[in-house]
């Protein structure tokens, strides 16, 4: 890295105060007015800047990294998931890829349990029905939802926000199941009285609600394809908070139609921005923009991680969140 400033493109607007402190300590190219930059307007960023600091709207493939001038390091992503970047490629470029772990933990989980509870509890359908002028009145038979209490909530991935989750689920007297690549520690397991299932088919076949919450990565991309779906049961309920490619859309919303499972809290897709038509006439389903882990205090705590990777890496170190290879 040069012994100035090193010049950061930034390629999203990021909260004030993040770029306030980005411009004070570095060679910083802001994108004020938040339009995602094109496929051309990336190559440029990535001929000329020191440090790329894309968000998961960026996709920063080998196409793109072949044409990176010899100036860039590091990718200091704004965001936890990496699959909008080619790993391998960076690599062998010798260029450096951070994230942002670790800080959005606990607004996904709020936002998994705030799922979990509007599809059980058919809240969306309940606020429609006002607001549409629909609701004559209370009826002991009218907007019946599904009970939490009892139930067995199915976390597939228990990382950091899976963990978040079934603590928060365990308040609402779920019991807590989930499959991982690898078994969590006993003290976890102990802590959240979790039982761990080694066969994904057979988690899925016993539970009542399913949580969404690992990364996508080539190994889980339509992990809950339409094989492992029709294992659900009918009552049963899913919920997305991680990545829209780990299931597979089009067969989720084939049962959804067919009310083979209850109901879906989504709040990724397939193939984002765009929302499968067919979903959005679904009322069984709940649809949130993207926006799990959209807390003003979460954007600080990534901004701030970002600028650590990108000082620590200026300064001739090994910045804290380097992504390896090896974690996906």
């Amino acid at each position: 890295m040069p012994s100035k400033k090193p010049l950061v493109v930034v390629t999203r607007k990021l909260p004030d105060a993040i770029e306030t402190r980005m411009m004070e300590l570095f060679d910083a190219r802001l994108n004020l007015d938040d339009t995602p930059l094109t496929q051309p307007q990336l190559v440029a960023a990535v001929q000329q800047a020191d440090v790329l600091v894309p968000t998961i709207t960026d996709r920063i493939d080998a196409a793109v990294l072949a044409q990176a001038g010899p100036r860039l390091k590091l990718i200091a992503s704004f965001g936890t998931g990496v699959d909008h970047i080619d790993i391998a490629s960076a690599r062998t470029r010798g260029i450096t890829v951070t994230n942002t772990p670790a800080v959005l933990t606990e607004d996904t989980a709020d936002m998994t349990m705030a799922l979990i509870l509007a599809v059980s509890r058919r809240l969306a359908e309940g606020e429609r029905l006002i607001r549409e002028g629909k609701w004559t009145g209370w009826g002991p038979t009218s907007m019946l939802g599904n009970r939490l209490w009892g139930k067995r909530l199915g976390i597939v991935g228990m990382g950091r926000i899976g963990q978040a989750v079934a603590r928060r689920a365990r308040g609402f007297g779920l019991s807590i199941h989930y499959h991982n690549r690898r078994r969590a520690p006993e003290a976890v397991e102990h802590e959240l009285e979790a039982t761990f299932w080694e066969s994904l088919d057979q988690m899925l076949a016993r539970v009542d609600i399913i949580s969404v919450n690992c990364p996508h990565t080539p190994a889980t991309y339509h992990l809950l394809s339409a094989r492992r779906l029709k294992l659900l049961r009918p009552h049963a309920v899913i919920v997305n908070t991680a990545r829209g490619e780990v299931i597979d859309e089009d067969a989720l919303t084939r049962m959804l139609m067919a009310r083979e499972i209850a109901g879906a809290g989504l709040d990724v897709f397939e193939h984002e921005p765009a929302v499968s038509p067919k979903l959005l006439k679904l009322d069984n389903v709940v649809l949130l923009p993207h926006m799990g882990s959209a807390t003003i205090e979460g954007r600080i705590d990534m901004g701030e991680k970002v600028i650590i990777n990108i000082k620590t890496f200026a300064d001739g170190h090994r910045p804290p969140d380097r992504v390896l290879e090896t974690m996906l």
